[in-house]
């Protein structure tokens, strides 16, 4: 719990004493002053929306302010933090008109639909690729005057603030026994401005950062023991994009290690069907409901769609045997959660939270590095778990960095429409292989902490 933790003992107290919490929420209200300012100055929309954006950003912040006191932050650490978060919210208030080609060419579209085929009753019909969670947000947006884009991406900065919270959750669990870390503050602040967690939802309109939020508080609640909880938050998670399942065997290693019961696990498929449940009371067939992953998995063609991945070593335009290439890194992907399986069952009671949390790096960034057909942005949860990794020890640092680092230059692949690095070896040309060896870096630095903490626990004798 969170009152572990001395958020304002005397040793805050000391650093931050005086004038320094004053100035920096009074620099904080500035910038959210300059938030407003940038909302009043978007291009679509009338004054009205400007200014309900505004009203929204703010409330964001507020958001965030009420979850830090929720979590025992005092007077003088919310108003130090007040200066990050009003930073944090000037700048995806800047971010708002980019308009992106997923936007022109599938969101903005299926907006249309729904507000030209009744809203929540268009639900019932066969409009987009996502599931039916986000499908409900469409319909309800489809009512709402405000320019779309504003609404599409505001959905997202919304679950940028849980992020951050889940951020917070997460790190003080694997702090837990070091009384007055501020390593919690730290990864909230962080994830509220990692590139990726900005580049996603307030310049690009996507969303994984819902369904990263969730998973983020599901494995906070994991470790904490809330086994419940946190499998209907994975739950929730997966209903809203297929790439929840990159961490999910970490349920199943726990189960085997005794962390979590099989009875525990049913929360699953019965808070899965309660997601779909309005979806089918408005008409939508279950088959269709059903299949919108499978379809999904074939929609796309290539290997990779700029994604940092194992896939990367095939040179670009050869002519390869996709159907078996993708057979053996589905098989490779398979084989490593088999082989992380396998680990909960032999370590059992000596999988403590640090091993686990190593478990969840490992499944964040290799089951997407030797998967086919990934993009870019499904390393999302490699960029949020290795951050909180590095939040909670520093000696972990490495794997954030280099995670992140891969992903933000396949995000600035795809956004510019250009390649960053094309190498020519031996008549072959590889157009991401930087970015794929350094996320090979980030996988490889974190399976040898893993080892190093297998070893370790295995010297031990008995329960830990």
């Amino acid at each position: 719990m969170w009152q572990t933790f001395v958020w304002e003992g005397e040793y805050v107290d000391k650093r931050w004493k005086g004038w320094l919490p004053e100035l920096c929420g009074g620099l904080g209200a500035l910038l959210l002053a300059g938030t407003v300012w940038a909302c009043m100055s978007l291009e679509r929309g009338g004054g009205t929306d400007r200014a309900a954006v505004a009203a929204i950003l703010l409330a964001f912040a507020a958001l965030a302010v009420v979850l830090l006191r929720l979590e025992g932050c005092g007077r003088d650490t919310l108003l130090i933090l007040l200066l990050p978060i009003g930073a944090a919210f000037l700048v995806r208030a800047l971010c708002m008109d980019y308009a992106g080609t997923d936007y022109r060419n599938f969101l903005t579209n299926w907006y249309q639909f729904f507000q030209e085929n009744g809203g929540f009753q268009a639900v019932s019909k066969a409009v987009g690729d996502y599931n039916v969670p986000y499908l409900y947000f469409m319909a309800a947006i489809s009512y709402c005057p405000i320019p779309d884009l504003y609404l599409i991406k505001l959905f997202s900065i919304g679950f940028d603030v849980v992020l951050a919270w889940g951020c917070l959750r997460l790190v003080r669990v694997l702090a837990k026994e070091r009384r007055g870390s501020t390593a919690p503050l730290a990864a909230f602040c962080a994830a509220l401005f990692l590139p990726t967690v900005v580049l996603n939802g307030a310049f690009w309109g996507q969303c994984d950062g819902i369904y990263g939020a969730l998973c983020i508080h599901a494995a906070a609640l994991l470790l904490e023991g809330k086994n419940k909880t946190s499998v209907a938050l994975m739950a929730v998670a997966f209903s809203f994009k297929l790439q929840a399942i990159f961490v999910l065997p970490l349920w199943g290693v726990l189960w085997l290690a005794g962390r979590v019961k099989f009875r525990e696990l049913w929360v699953f498929p019965l808070t899965y069907l309660a997601t779909i449940i309005p979806a089918l009371l408005l008409g939508k067939p279950l088959g269709e409901i059903l299949g919108i992953y499978l379809n999904q998995m074939g929609e796309y063609p290539r290997l990779v769609l700029n994604a940092p991945s194992i896939y990367q070593l095939v040179p670009y335009g050869a002519e390869v045997n996709d159907a078996l290439l993708s057979t053996l890194g589905i098989a490779a992907a398979g084989a490593l959660v088999l082989a992380l399986l396998a680990l909960g069952f032999l370590l059992r009671d000596r999988l403590d939270r640090e091993l686990s949390m190593t478990i969840a790096v490992v499944l964040c960034i290799g089951v997407p590095f030797l998967l086919p057909r990934m993009h870019e942005r499904y390393f999302f949860l490699a960029d949020i778990f290795t951050l909180c990794w590095a939040c909670s020890s520093l000696r972990r640092v490495p794997a954030a960095a280099l995670a992140e680092l891969s992903s933000l230059i396949c995000y600035i692949v795809y956004l510019r429409l250009k390649y960053l690095f094309t190498l020519r070896l031996g008549g072959n040309t590889f157009v991401m292989l930087p970015e794929m060896l350094i996320m090979l870096g980030a996988l490889a630095f974190s399976a040898a902490v893993l080892v190093m903490q297998v070893r370790e626990k295995r010297k031990r004798v008995g329960p830990r």
